[in-house]
């Protein structure tokens, strides 16, 4: 909110770590400010689908892909 971020990207590297990208999501919402920001999700162990599932507007497979999802966000 400070930052007026656009865009938020959060990456996990375990399983372990992946809720926490749900809850972060939620607790945006609950703050009122997803509708503020895009999210985009991704790391070795998260896929597409559990990026749909857990509310994230995108999903990046590598660092490359997901810079290309951000400028898509970015230009509309």
């Amino acid at each position: 909110e400070e930052s007026g971020a656009d865009i938020l990207g959060m990456s996990a590297l375990l399983t372990t770590t992946m809720p926490k990208m749900k809850a972060t999501i939620q607790h945006l919402a609950e703050l009122g400010l997803r509708d503020k920001v895009k999210i985009l999700v991704g790391g070795a162990p998260v896929t597409a689908q559990y990026a749909k599932d857990i509310g994230a507007d995108g999903y990046g497979f590598n660092a490359a892909d997901a810079v290309e999802k951000a400028k898509e966000f970015v230009a509309g």
